[in-house]
């Protein structure tokens, strides 16, 4: 009896495991997605900013102050902090005044438990993925999500 829970055990466990990073990969792709559309609402409402380069400007400002640039509220709270399902989210490659690019980016917090590929996005929105999940190989040589 053992030993058949132990191998409905040995099948079951891999395949949740599987599930899960299959379902944190997903949302990483979305919270990519997500960044995107609230930088380009960023872009329009601080025209003289442009992009910005720091998740907390997107998200909720500070208790009981009005939105601004330093708190645009257009992010959530947990998205804004940089960390949901699994994965680490970070803006960086900001340049030009106002800022005229940035490139949004998506790792997994352990590679093979939380996630196996990493996620990045340029200005444009085309989300690309690096299949070692590693954001330094997305950026160099991603390759795109169909």
């Amino acid at each position: 009896m053992v030993a058949i829970i132990l191998v409905i055990a040995a099948i079951a466990i891999p395949n949740m495991m599987r599930a899960k990073i299959s379902a944190n990969e997903a949302s990483a792709v979305a919270s990519i997605r997500t960044i995107s559309t609230a930088e380009t609402t960023y872009a329009s409402t601080y025209p003289t900013v442009g992009y910005t380069c720091s998740l907390l400007e997107l998200g909720p400002p500070a208790s009981g102050q009005p939105m601004s640039p330093t708190g645009a509220g257009i992010l959530d709270d947990v998205l804004s902090r940089g960390q949901k399902a699994g994965y680490n989210f970070d803006l960086q490659n900001c340049s030009g005044t106002p800022k005229a690019n940035y490139t949004s980016t998506a790792a997994p917090i352990t590679i093979g438990a939380t996630g196996g590929r990493a996620f990045c996005s340029a200005t444009p929105g085309v989300i690309n993925y690096a299949g070692d999940g590693l954001v330094a190989t997305c950026l160099a040589s991603g390759q795109v999500i169909q």
